[in-house]
């Protein structure tokens, strides 16, 4: 069993599917299964129930994962200390909403480890930080990926992923939701959003509502307005800061839709000693904010 195995374990926990740990390990489905099978082998326990049609990571998996991931960081740490020097500067947007979180970390990163690269930071929406890519405005984004996967003339490097959340006003008690969208207006995210067509469908297949008469384009200003007990939305929630400007009430859903986020650069540039540096500090801040 080799090391990279534990690494392969937190991208499945992190990611939610071995699937997804693949692509961004880039490696094999099977790859990634039999690593899996290699772990439990030597911890002469299962780290996942197989029952269903899909695996759900046991307790243990998570201690594993927990118990390995301060010392894989000090070995990924010694590993960058590098006599290649990366310098420049790259160009990188990140969508709104992730700004806060993701900026001063990488920045600081990249500081630390690639003190001699540049980072220009910019912001926009997802489609048109995926255009900037694209056109080669921008070097590489941080953007929700596409329901399909997104376009093959790019890479795509998984990072994390949240299921959406219903947020009611912070005083009400009612817990069904069929009875809170008849109660209150829909307020609905912008639906030419990746997150605005998974709650649409989602509220359209289990809900059913037909309320929905105001359309937002951004979290703060949904979360504001269900606040003032204007409305109930379904949304994605990355930055915990917004509810303790505009408190509303959480509720996780059955059956959530789940938002990815990737990096997203021009194919062929993976190996961009730029971007690889970026990648890396990335990977790093992600860890960071949203193990758990």
């Amino acid at each position: 069993m080799k090391i990279e195995a534990f690494a392969t374990l937190d991208a499945v926990l992190r990611l939610g599917t071995m699937a997804a740990a693949a692509q961004e390990g880039n490696i094999t489905p099977s790859a990634v299964s039999m690593q899996m099978k290699q772990i439990e082998t030597y911890m002469g326990q299962q780290l996942f129930d197989r029952s269903g049609l899909n695996i759900k990571p046991l307790p243990l998996a998570y201690e594993v994962s927990d118990t390995m991931q301060p010392s894989l960081r000090r070995l990924e740490s010694l590993r960058n200390r590098t006599t290649i020097v990366v310098e420049g500067t790259i160009r990188f947007g990140v969508i709104e909403s992730l700004q806060p979180i993701l900026i001063p970390g990488v920045m600081r990163t990249l500081a630390e480890r690639y003190p001699r690269l540049r980072l220009l930071p910019g912001r926009g929406k997802s489609a048109a930080l995926i255009e900037a890519v694209k056109a080669g405005l921008s070097d590489a984004a941080v953007v929700a990926q596409p329901e399909s996967g997104g376009s093959s003339r790019l890479s795509w490097y998984p990072l994390f992923q949240r299921e959406l959340v219903v947020i009611v006003p912070q005083s009400e008690s009612e817990t069904s939701l069929k009875a809170l969208f008849s109660k209150y207006d829909w307020i609905r995210y912008d639906r030419k959003s990746v997150t605005g067509r998974l709650a649409a469908r989602y509220i359209n297949r289990y809900i059913q509502s037909d309320r929905g008469t105001i359309e937002l384009d951004g979290v703060r200003a949904i979360a504001a307005t269900v606040s003032a007990g204007l409305g109930v939305s379904m949304v994605q929630i990355v930055e915990p800061g917004i509810l303790l400007v505009y408190p509303v009430r959480v509720m996780h859903v059955p059956h959530a839709p789940k938002l990815r986020f990737a990096l997203v650069t021009r194919r062929g540039e993976g190996e961009n000693r730029q971007v690889a540096a970026l990648r890396d500090a990335l990977t790093t801040v992600v860890r960071r904010c949203y193990e758990s």
